[in-house]
């Protein structure tokens, strides 16, 4: 469904480049992990995390313990509020991407979505260029697929519809 709310859409964000390299499922189960390890996604307290905080995330079990991924999170955190800053919202700069309203495409099978699309490739590039870590291409279209930026459900999909009414 279209997310527009800028904490969740920070939450996804982190949480998408948490995934890299493993199973959606595994994030999923931490994501009350994270939530907690990560004071419930508030940028501005993670933009001022330093060696402490890592060393704590790294002993957290319950998240992935991986320092680039950490390190990764806290520089998102910064670049994020450089965006708001420059946008007024995150969300008025992410969907800039797609023009401001869900792009519905009309997938028969689920494998004839793509793993990256023109706009995701252009989104990495930006956000890349703006401090954002773990933002490749692959992982900026899950998001967009995660945040209802792009319309993914198989057109036999009861979510297609109600997808495709909230744009």
């Amino acid at each position: 469904m279209p997310l527009r709310d800028d904490r969740r859409l920070f939450e996804l964000l982190i949480l998408e480049g948490a995934q890299a390299g493993l199973s959606w499922e595994t994030i999923l189960r931490k994501r009350p992990a994270y939530r907690r390890a990560f004071h419930r996604f508030d940028p501005a307290r993670i933009a001022k995390y330093g060696a402490a905080d890592v060393r704590r995330l790294l002993a957290d079990a319950g998240i992935v313990r991986n320092r680039l991924k950490i390190n990764a999170a806290i520089a998102n955190a910064k670049a994020y509020l450089a965006v708001r800053r420059e946008f007024g919202s995150f969300e008025a700069y992410i969907w800039g991407f797609v023009g401001g309203q869900s792009k519905r495409n009309r997938w028969r099978r689920l494998r004839d979505a793509p793993a990256s699309t023109p706009e995701s490739i252009a989104m990495s590039k930006d956000l890349l260029a703006r401090g954002f870590r773990f933002v490749g291409p692959t992982i900026c279209y899950a998001f967009m697929q995660a945040t209802g930026m792009v319309n993914d459900h198989v057109v036999s999909c009861f979510r297609y519809r109600q997808v495709a009414s909230r744009r």
